[in-house]
């Protein structure tokens, strides 16, 4: 805005020096009225469906160097929403564990997990809700980019980098997807889930997302057995099976949770398999019924 006023001054002084000469044919003296307006500015806003060559975890324009998904990557943007409302009146941008960051993680999901094909917490993907730098917040900036990457294992958020875009990458039969498993057990917890061919020897297999409720992470694992029980609920489902009393005694439980500070960003999403420590099983049990699970 400084460099345009600048430059009609310049103009002005210039007319002004010749005035005494007589105006030009078709020119009538008024030095602003024949001038378009100019439009309100435009921000920096990310694209969406851009890949990255990084995961950052703040959008600065100076790092924002996208890339083409069929190049090595290991990020993408799935989605670019806008805060509104309170949460985009803040003077900063939203801090972990924020209503803010809530907001934007709960849109993150449901737009994530509709481009992949599923909830994306049912494959081997990391989820990263990136914001504006505080400069750029300053400025006007209220997007925020909902970044998704591969990961290595249920145990190892090592980036993996890729060639190609996530989108519909939870479709049936993917290779990201959540299958059957060994677990690795010290007592009651589990080291390491080693994922293998449902077709060969395993005795885990993962069953569905329980959504918990809005509640604290103290409470939710002070209660355990809410979610254990809300998994048997999705093994029964996920088996064709009766989801009553005598599920405890078809199939055991792991469940996989946010950490501390994914549960307060808004991540409720919980990972249930089934477990059969004493049984082998060398195929899927999905839709196995009660002949494929029955009661022990």
């Amino acid at each position: 805005m400084r460099r345009w006023w600048t430059a009609i001054a310049v103009g002005a002084v210039a007319v002004l020096a010749l005035a005494g000469c007589g105006a030009p044919g078709g020119a009538d003296g008024n030095l602003t009225d024949d001038w378009p307006g100019f439009g309100p500015a435009k921000g920096f806003v990310p694209a969406n469906g851009a890949c990255h060559t990084t995961v950052q975890e703040v959008g600065y324009l100076t790092g924002y160097s996208p890339v083409d998904c069929t190049a090595s990557h290991r990020a993408e943007t799935l989605h670019v929403g806008t805060l509104t409302g309170t949460d985009a009146d803040r003077s900063a941008p939203p801090r972990a564990g924020s209503n803010g960051m809530r907001t934007a993680h709960a849109e993150c999901d449901r737009q994530v997990s509709k481009a992949v094909g599923a909830d994306w917490r049912s494959g081997r993907l990391m989820l990263t809700v990136i914001f504006p730098s505080t400069t750029a917040w300053t400025g006007g900036a209220r997007w925020f980019r909902c970044d998704v990457s591969e990961v290595a294992s249920l145990d190892d958020n090592s980036v993996i980098p890729r060639s190609a875009s996530l989108k519909n990458a939870l479709a049936a039969g993917s290779p990201l997807t959540l299958g059957c498993f060994n677990p690795k057990l010290s007592k009651d917890d589990i080291e390491e889930m080693r994922p293998v061919a449902c077709t060969a020897k395993h005795h885990a297999e993962f069953v569905g997302i329980y959504q918990a409720p809005d509640i604290t992470y103290a409470e939710f694992q002070r209660t355990p057995l809410r979610a254990h029980k809300a998994c048997r609920g999705l093994i029964a489902k996920y088996v064709k099976v009766p989801n009553n009393s005598d599920m405890q005694y078809r199939a055991g439980t792991i469940i996989y949770h946010p950490y501390e500070q994914e549960w307060k960003d808004g991540n409720r999403g919980v990972q249930c398999f089934l477990w059969l420590d004493d049984r082998t099983l060398t195929r899927s049990l999905k839709g196995a019924g009660t002949k494929g699970l029955p009661i022990q």
